[in-house]
């Protein structure tokens, strides 16, 4: 049996409650949802990349990859992420900066995709991005 192991970058803050970040079982990643918090600084309270979907997209991409990262993981490895928006004002933008993004990566074929519009993140927060990756 394959042991089930919890994700926790260096630059994520321990989770609130009783979950975790990412979690790696065998070849399966699965990374929670993921917002645009700043790296985590011991002594300072947790800070949004900015007020901007875009500010918000970037950090948050980077938030997914170093859960992917601390799982051994890669863009490559990922077989669909999925995006929750707050508002559906934000499509356009979001896909802009999403297609920006990816292509900067050397990935050799893009992963599936879905977006959602969600009401539910915290006051300030446009987006949140989750991603499962299957490795080797």
């Amino acid at each position: 049996m394959t042991e089930k192991t919890a994700l926790t970058p260096p630059t994520h803050a321990a989770p609130p409650a009783a979950f975790s970040h990412g979690v790696r079982k065998g070849n399966i990643l699965q990374v929670a949802g993921q917002v645009a918090f700043l790296p985590a600084e011991e002594g300072r309270p947790r800070a949004v990349a900015g007020p901007g979907l875009r500010e918000q997209t970037l950090q948050t991409l980077a938030n997914v990859k170093a859960v992917l990262t601390e799982g051994g993981a890669s863009w490559d490895d990922v077989m669909m992420i999925r995006v929750c928006l707050t508002d559906t004002a934000h499509f356009a933008e979001l896909n802009e900066v999403y297609d920006a993004y990816f292509a900067g990566q050397a990935l050799t074929q893009p992963p599936a995709a879905r977006t959602t519009v969600y009401v539910g993140l915290p006051p300030g927060l446009l987006v949140e991005i989750d991603a499962l990756a299957v490795l080797g």
